[in-house]
């Protein structure tokens, strides 16, 4: 592992031309370091908050084609959500490959309660099977109401007919995007997070480079590329008024909201798909880490960061769990809630822009300021190589095709199915401890696993979750960690799935950090006012 020092590599930035300075560190951003890296090419990527702290880390947790859109794609005849789909389930397939440890084949159950229901949703499943093509996981298939039950014993049994079953993909998506940004390093990009972009540089009229500002440390630099990449999601269109100040914007957003209920409410290996909501949406309820994840909405939002959970959003999703369950659920049975921004964009240089779209769109403005913005989290590396391939194109860079489809991320490489139980017989750990590290560290489990003997043993951060100390420690020194905020909402999930113990963690992950990178008082005092205002 390349482990060197943050200031480093900052001091990196000013001290040669890069290639590629890439804005912008979520699943997109990342995925075009690691491209650019795995080619050949020198690449810088800057992002000003933490990696997948956006939109990134916000996702339903699918690793899909999209069934919604194939919906869409069929009442239309829309060419161009069918290619959608087909491209987003052959990313699917290379995503669970490229990161075993981090992504897994999920079932999901739709329930039918009239029989008119069932040749619509078998057509449409079939479909969705025959366009993943040999990249399908499983065949979808009907099944009565006892079946339906029997995999999902919390459904309302009255009127049931019976359901549809079938597959797609399941992960942790901050944990990915780590992941990919980590093997990006590893392929010698320069990667560094809580670093924000001032300003644009031009020369001969065309952006050749920006001033950043660390803001941890509140100094700035002149970083110059050759070209730059903006894959900055939701606020794509302010760096491009940074490069055009009368730019026409390209993007809006809309907010989906999540919330997390104790596993009571999801066995624990099968999803559940509600299939219309009271506005015509579906709705997924998953096991996800020890919990159930469900959601989601789809209300215009503005553009923020860190936006909120409504509680007019958490009833609404409440209200769902309620019309399809036999369990009681209610607002007291939210462990956590969050917002996310879901990226719409029309292209400004097309004849008809009226139309939003979950595809991505390339932008290339009059002084190559590359933008990439819209799409879908399962087809971030689809959309890296269309970025880099025209990258290659404007630049002339003497570089091969890309070969990410086969490159493993990190954690992947050695990655053995049965490591949990071998991590239980070498280190001794308790079964869910063992089991939370070989599916987050993949095959370095155990590098967290000594960590935590050289400070006397596996000792939890919360009572009742495994997650470790150790994992602070280990986030700093390996995974680019530098706020309590990085650790609990990113590089483990606490804050996405127990807010109230995430809060109670707080002041021994921010004295765990504060070790480990030698802060002063002032720096620890406010590292701790940041982090219980990003979860209160």
């Amino acid at each position: 592992m390349n482990d060197e020092s943050r200031q480093t590599a900052i001091d990196r930035l000013s001290q040669q031309t890069w290639d590629l300075l890439v804005v912008g560190g979520g699943a997109t951003g990342a995925g075009i370091a690691l491209d650019a890296a795995s080619r050949g090419l020198k690449v810088a990527l800057v992002e000003r908050d933490d990696f997948s702290a956006g939109t990134s880390s916000r996702s339903t947790k699918l690793i899909h084609g999209g069934v919604r859109y194939l919906e869409k794609a069929v009442k239309e005849f829309d060419r161009s959500q069918f290619a959608l789909v087909r491209d987003a389930l052959r990313e699917r397939a290379i995503l669970l490959r490229l990161a075993p440890h981090l992504a897994k084949p999920i079932p999901l159950v739709t329930p039918l309660y009239n029989w008119l229901q069932v040749p619509y949703f078998m057509a449409g499943l079939k479909l969705y099977d025959g366009l993943a093509g040999k990249a399908n996981l499983a065949p979808s298939r009907f099944v009565d109401a006892s079946e339906a039950l029997q995999r999902f014993p919390m459904l309302n049994p009255e009127g049931l007919r019976g359901g549809v079953i079938y597959y797609d993909g399941q992960f942790d998506d901050a944990r990915m995007n780590v992941a990919i940004a980590l093997t990006a390093r590893e392929q010698g990009a320069t990667v560094l997070n809580h670093v924000e972009v001032s300003s644009l540089v031009k020369q001969d009229g065309k952006v050749r480079g920006a001033v950043v500002r660390d803001r941890l440390r509140d100094t700035r630099s002149t970083v110059r590329a050759r070209l730059v990449v903006n894959a900055t999601g939701p606020f794509s269109d302010s760096l491009r008024r940074m490069d055009d100040p009368g730019v026409k914007p390209m993007l809006t957003a809309s907010s989906g909201i999540h919330v997390v209920l104790d596993a009571q409410f999801s066995p624990p290996e099968t999803g559940l798909l509600i299939p219309e909501t009271e506005d015509g949406r579906v709705l997924f309820l998953l096991p996800w880490l020890g919990h159930t994840l469900v959601g989601t909405t789809d209300n215009p939002a503005d553009i923020e960061s860190h936006p909120k959970a409504a509680e007019d959003d958490i009833a609404y999703v409440l209200r769902h769990v309620q019309k399809y369950f036999r369990l009681p659920v209610d607002r007291s049975n939210v462990l956590a809630s969050w917002s996310g921004l879901r990226p719409l964009v029309s292209d400004p240089q097309a004849a008809d822009t009226a139309g939003l779209s979950r595809d991505h769109v390339l932008n290339i403005s009059p002084s190559e300021l590359m933008t990439i913005a819209g799409g879908k989290w399962t087809t971030y590396r689809k959309m890296a190589l269309d970025v880099v391939d025209k990258a290659v194109e404007i630049a002339g860079f003497e570089v091969g095709a890309s070969h990410t489809e086969s490159l493993p991320l990190v954690g992947a490489a050695d990655y053995q199915p049965t490591g949990a139980g071998e991590l239980q017989e070498t280190f001794g750990f308790a079964p869910d401890i063992a089991s939370h590290l070989h599916r987050s560290y993949g095959d370095r489990a155990r590098l967290v696993a000594e960590v935590a003997l050289g400070r006397g043993g596996p000792v939890r951060l919360s009572d009742a979750h495994p997650i470790l100390e150790a994992e602070v420690i280990y986030a700093a020194q390996h995974e680019l960690a530098c706020t309590s905020i990085d650790v609990l909402a990113r590089r483990t999930r606490l804050a996405f799935l127990d807010q109230q113990a995430a809060i109670d963690a707080i002041p021994r992950v921010n004295a765990l950090l504060g070790e480990a990178q030698a802060w002063d008082d002032e720096t620890i005092r406010s590292d701790r006012a940041d982090a219980l205002a990003y979860l209160i």
